[in-house]
């Protein structure tokens, strides 16, 4: 069976094009009437509006909303346990570092990562992906970082690769082994940076487990200095620079993150105006994480202002067992309208083309286009404008993940 025909599609929203959209750009997106899309081999080879070619298969979209699939540019999907028990801690507004300090955060994370065995991992979130799948997500990036030690590190890695293969999921794997400063090197800190530079990022390399390297830069994890050392060390070994920046304390990461060329910077809370420029200067993708900020009870990103200011801005989960254990991108999609103040044709192209150019996909996902895979959503909606109003519901029908229907 080779041609597939999506029909009866009430409204078909997409960004197109094959890099970020930025400034004004970013809410130009094409809606069509009466459309269908035609596939063919996993690949999108035709679309239109009004009468439809003929195929080998029928998929009715019902008159309803169908957009691309969802793209989720920043999870940290691969870890052991969960942290409910930092719930009440947050209800009485202890701040992150001081949990960090005593020993929570992210830091229980790692031991419970490395009590986990490699299929252990895998099948915990294999079970986190069929749920994003659920919610329309059909890519994802996914960051190690619960390691903190090479051969910890390896072994998320290898798991995320493991279930890239076993997966309908997309997932393109992030290296974060600055994620923290292990407590046996708090004070050795540059023998840590040592390690990450001279021996995880080589053996990463290596074996080909990573398209990127990120840094946690922040008050009490890593500098700007060490941030951009440990990037330029990824670089020299062809790992592509993200960085974690901004979410606490404005430390100097969204300067560095233009200056360096990296290709995202996450987070971007207190990003200061310096930060804006920088990234708009380098071309950096802001990728913003607003369920984060919901529920940290933190102040949100200024997406507006970014936009304004022509930097390119993603939206994304932020998936994690801490600070946001949340994998429904519907979720960021409202948030993003009601507390970035983006309209709903930004918010598509910022969890569709502009998050797939934060991880490098830009060219194969993130829209509904000729030469593009054909991951696409069917809605339980009439229209963009509706999927982006309701809140608390799951509005995603039918998911198609290179032509074939993964879910619904």
């Amino acid at each position: 069976m080779n041609r597939t025909l999506i029909r009866n599609i009430g409204q078909l929203a997409t960004p197109t094009g094959r890099a970020a959209k930025r400034g004004p750009d970013q809410g130009e997106i094409v809606l069509l009437e009466n459309a269908w899309v035609l596939t063919e081999k996993g690949m999108i080879t035709a679309v239109g509006t009004g009468e439809a070619p003929t195929a080998d298969r029928v998929i009715d979209a019902g008159g309803q909303l169908v957009t691309p699939g969802l793209v989720d540019a920043h999870t940290h999907l691969i870890f052991g346990g969960w942290r409910q028990n930092e719930l009440a801690m947050k209800i009485r507004n202890v701040p992150y570092l001081e949990i960090l300090a005593a020993g929570g955060g992210i830091h229980s994370t790692v031991k419970a990562t490395h009590a986990a065995t490699e299929e252990a991992l895998i099948e915990k979130a294999a079970a986190a992906l069929d749920e994003m799948l659920s919610f329309g997500t059909t890519t994802c990036e996914a960051k190690s970082g619960y390691g903190l030690q090479t051969d910890e590190e390896l072994k998320q890695l290898r798991a995320i690769r493991a279930l890239n293969e076993r997966h309908p999921i997309d997932l393109v794997p992030t290296f974060l082994g600055a994620h923290a400063l292990p407590p046996a090197y708090k004070e050795r800190r540059e023998d840590f940076i040592r390690l990450l530079c001279d021996e995880m990022i080589p053996a990463v390399a290596e074996e080909k487990l990573a398209r990127f390297c990120d840094v946690f830069c922040e008050t009490g994890v890593f500098t700007a200095a060490e941030a951009e050392e440990i990037l330029k060390a990824g670089k020299r070994y062809g790992l592509i620079p993200k960085i974690h920046a901004d979410e606490i304390d404005p430390i100097g990461g969204s300067q560095l993150a233009g200056r360096i060329g990296a290709i995202s910077a996450e987070h971007l809370i207190v990003c200061p105006e310096e930060g804006i420029e920088s990234m708009a200067k380098g071309g950096t993708i802001a990728c913003c994480l607003p369920a984060t900020s919901f529920y940290l009870n933190a102040t949100y990103a200024p997406a507006r202002k970014m936009i304004e200011a022509g930097v390119p801005v993603a939206l994304a989960s932020d998936f994690n067992p801490g600070s946001c254990p949340c994998l429904n991108l519907q979720l960021v999609m409202n948030l993003g309208c009601l507390k970035y103040r983006m309209t709903p044709e930004e918010v598509l192209t910022g969890v569709t083309l502009n998050a797939a150019a934060a991880i490098g996909m830009a060219e194969r996902v993130g829209s509904a286009e000729v030469g593009k895979q054909a991951d696409l959503v069917i809605w339980k909606a009439p229209d963009l404008n509706y999927l982006c109003y309701r809140l608390g519901s799951n509005l995603a029908g039918t998911v198609i993940k290179k032509g074939e229907i993964c879910h619904g």
